[in-house]
C-alpha cells in the first residue's frame, strides 16, 4: 500500500506515534474534532447518524438479551447545533469555511451547513458515498464530470477550486474524505496493476484496498501542490488524522482490507488497532519539518490546540474534554493524567469486547468493561503497552492496585462528562451467558491480527437459513418451520449477490402460535455488522395458528447483501412459506422455495 503524499506531509511537520480516535467508530470521533468533546459528553457513540431517527440524548436501557450481562445504549443521532463547533469558531474569526466530503452527523437541519460552514459538498448524510467510488454515483445533487470519474479525484477538485477562490484571505477547509471506507471499489486499471504486485504472504495484499489508498492518496497530493502553486503552504496548518483504527472486519478480494499489526484488532474494538492511527501536524515556522512525538494525543485535543495556535480565546464558559497540544509540538511533554475511549457498543467484530471504556495513562491501558464481572460488577484488562503493544497479557490481576489507581480516573471521567453508561442487564441469564465468544470471531485473510481462538460452530444453515438466537430450524410440508425456545427467535439469509434499489419488499407467509411483534432486518454494503441492530422494521404478527400474508418495505442507503427475519419474541412454533425479495414495483429479486420433507 504506497502512499508518498502522506509521506510528504510528514516530511513537512510533526508525526505522531501514540494518535487516537475518540471512538473506534467514525461518527463519535468526527463530532469530537468538531466541538472538542469526548464522546461520552455530546452523547454520539455509534455511527446512527444517517439513520430515520432523531436521537438529542443518549438512552439507557431498561434491559438486553439473556446472554449479556450490561444493557447497550441509544446513542444521540445527531451533533446537536448548541454546541460551538470548530467551523463556527473560524466562520466568527473571519475565515472562509468549506466542508468536502464524508460527514455522517446529521442530514439538515444538522448538516454542516448549520454548523458553521459556508460551503458543503455533496452534502450528504450517509455513513459513505453514494453508491460508489467510481461513476455512476448516486448522490442526489452532485453528478460526475466524466461517465468513470473517481469520487476522490472529484472532490479535490473541489477543494482546489475553493483553495483558489480564498487564496488572499483566511480560510478553514474541512477535508474528511470518503476515502477509505466501505463500499469497496477503485479504479479498474489501479486494481488490475495492484493484482500484478499482491504478495500472498503479505497481510496488506488486497489489490482493490490499495488502489483505493491510492486515490486517497492523490487527492492529498493534489492538495498540496494547490498550496504549492498558489505560494500559500508556508502559512497554512494542516492537520492530517483518522476517525478510526483500520478496517479488519470486511472481506475484499479474499482477505482483509488491511492488517494493523503488530497493533491488536481494529475499527469498532477497543484494542489498540481500534483506535490508534496515523496524525501529522503541519505549521511551518512552528513545527520542526520530519519531527516526530510519542506524546499521547486525541481527537478532542485539535480544537483547543487551533486556538492555542492562532490566539483565539474561548467562548465564555466554553470547556473541552480535549487539551492544547501545542508543548508537543515543540518538542516537550503534555501534562495530562490520560485519555478515555468511551464505547459502550458491542460490534460483533474480531476482538470484540461487551460496552466499555478505557483510559490510557502513560505505557499502561485499562479497560473497564461494564458490569463484565460476578454481581454485576465491572470487569478489567490491564496491558502496559510498552512491553506489550499486542495486548495479549492481561495484567489485572498482577497489579490490583494499579487498576484500582486507573479505575479512579475512569470514575471521575464519566461523572465529569454526565456520560449516560450501561446498566446491570436484569434479563442476564448465567446459563446462556458464553464468555468464549467474546473477542473469538474470525475473518479469513486477516492477517494474524484476529483472534485465533475459535467460537463453537453455529447451527448448519437450513435451505440457506441461518438460525439464530434462541431458535432452530427445519423443514416440513415446503415451508421454514422456525421452533422457538425463548424470547430472540431469528433467521438470517446472506443474498447471492447485492442488490441495489430505492425500495425493497420482504413478502412472506406465516403461521404462528407465538407471541410478540416481529422484526426485519437488514446487512447493507460496505456497513458494520451490527446492521441486525441499527437496520430494521417492525412489523405486526398475528399469532392465532392461522397463515397470514406479510409484506416488509424498506428503503436502504446502500445495496442489500443480507435479510434477517425475527418472527416473534417469545417460545413458540413458526411456519414460513412463499418468501420472496422484491423492488417497491414487485420486481422479483430472490425467491426461496422449500422442498416438502
Amino acid at each position: 500500500y504506497k502512499t508518498p503524499n502522506i509521506e510528504r506531509l510528514a516530511a513537512r511537520g510533526m508525526t505522531f506515534s501514540r494518535a487516537y480516535s475518540s471512538s473506534p467508530l467514525c461518527s463519535p470521533t468526527r463530532a469530537s474534532v468538531l466541538t472538542g468533546l469526548s464522546p461520552a459528553r455530546h452523547g454520539i457513540t455509534s455511527p446512527n447518524c444517517h439513520l430515520a431517527k432523531v436521537t438529542l440524548q443518549a438512552i439507557p436501557n431498561a434491559s438486553g438479551p439473556p446472554d449479556q450481562k450490561a444493557t447497550l445504549l441509544e446513542s444521540v443521532s445527531r451533533l446537536d447545533t448548541r454546541y460551538y463547533t470548530l467551523a463556527e469558531m473560524f466562520h466568527d474569526n473571519g475565515y472562509a469555511t468549506g466542508h468536502f466530503g464524508k460527514w455522517h452527523l446529521g442530514a439538515a437541519p444538522y448538516s454542516p451547513l448549520e454548523h458553521g460552514f459556508d460551503v458543503d459538498i455533496p452534502h450528504w448524510p450517509g455513513p459513505g458515498p453514494a453508491g460508489s467510488y467510481v461513476a455512476p454515483w448516486k448522490f442526489p445533487d452532485f453528478d460526475p464530470d466524466t461517465p468513470d470519474q473517481h469520487l476522490e479525484d472529484r472532490m479535490a477538485k473541489e477543494a482546489v477550486a475553493f483553495l483558489e477562490k480564498h487564496q488572499d484571505e483566511s480560510f478553514f477547509l474541512n477535508y474528511w474524505m470518503f476515502s477509505v471506507h466501505a463500499p469497496f471499489d477503485a479504479k479498474q486499471a489501479l486494481i488490475d496493476a495492484y493484482r500484478r504486485k499482491a504478495d500472498p504472504n503479505d497481510p496488506q495484499r488486497s489489490p482493490t484496498y490499495a488502489a483505493m489508498i491510492e486515490s486517497m492518496d492523490d487527492a492529498i497530493g493534489t492538495l498540496l501542490d494547490t498550496l504549492d502553486r498558489l505560494k500559500i503552504a508556508d502559512k497554512t496548518i494542516i492537520i492530517f488524522a483518522s476517525d478510526n483504527g483500520g478496517n479488519m472486519y470486511n472481506e475484499v478480494d479474499g482477505t482483509t482490507a488491511t492488517s494493523n499489526a503488530p497493533l491488536r484488532g481494529g475499527k469498532a474494538t477497543m484494542y489498540e488497532g481500534g483506535v490508534r492511527g496515523p496524525a501529522i501536524v503541519i505549521y511551518p515556522g512552528k513545527v520542526k519539518p520530519g519531527s516526530s512525538s510519542a506524546e499521547i494525543i486525541q481527537s478532542s485535543d485539535y480544537y483547543p490546540t487551533l486556538l492555542e495556535l492562532l490566539d483565539v480565546k474561548r467562548q465564555p464558559g466554553q470547556d473541552f474534554d480535549g487539551i492544547s497540544i501545542v508543548p508537543a509540538l515543540q518538542g516537550q511533554s503534555l501534562e495530562r493524567d490520560g485519555i478515555f475511549t468511551y464505547f459502550p457498543h458491542a460490534p460483533g467484530v474480531p476482538d470484540w469486547l461487551p460496552p466499555a471504556i478505557s483510559v490510557h495513562s502513560g505505557d499502561w491501558k485499562l479497560i473497564r468493561i461494564f458490569h463484565g464481572g460476578d454481581g454485576g460488577r465491572h470487569r478489567y484488562k490491564l496491558f502496559n503497552l510498552a512491553e506489550d503493544l499486542g495486548e495479549q497479557k492481561d495484567l489485572a490481576a498482577v497489579f490490583p492496585d494499579r487498576v484500582k489507581a486507573l479505575d479512579r480516573l475512569i470514575e471521575s471521567f464519566l461523572a465529569d462528562t454526565a456520560a449516560v453508561v450501561p446498566l446491570p442487564n436484569p434479563k442476564f441469564d448465567p446459563t446462556k451467558y458464553r464468555p468464549e465468544l467474546e473477542g473469538t470471531a474470525t475473518l479469513k485473510g486477516s492477517g494474524g491480527n484476529a483472534s485465533t481462538k475459535k467460537a463453537p460452530q453455529p447451527a448448519k444453515p437450513v435451505a440457506g437459513w441461518q438460525a439464530g438466537g434462541t431458535c432452530t430450524l427445519s423443514l416440513k410440508n415446503g415451508s421454514l418451520v422456525v421452533t422457538s425456545h425463548g424470547g430472540d427467535p431469528h433467521l438470517s439469509y446472506h443474498l447471492p449477490e447485492a442488490f441495489a434499489d430505492e425500495s425493497f419488499v420482504l413478502m412472506f407467509t406465516m403461521v404462528s402460535d407465538s407471541k410478540g411483534k416481529g422484526q426485519v432486518f437488514w446487512q447493507e454494503q460496505g456497513v458494520a455488522p451490527s446492521f441486525f441492530r441499527d437496520r430494521s422494521k417492525p412489523f405486526e404478527v398475528l399469532h392465532d395458528g392461522k397463515p397470514h400474508d406479510y409484506a416488509v418495505n424498506w428503503s436502504p442507503e446502500h445495496p442489500v447483501l443480507a435479510v434477517r427475519i425475527d418472527p416473534s419474541t417469545a417460545t413458540g412454533l413458526m411456519q414460513i412459506s412463499n418468501i420472496k425479495l422484491t423492488t417497491e414495483d414487485g420486481s422479483v429479486l430472490h425467491q426461496w422455495k422449500f422442498d416438502a420433507k
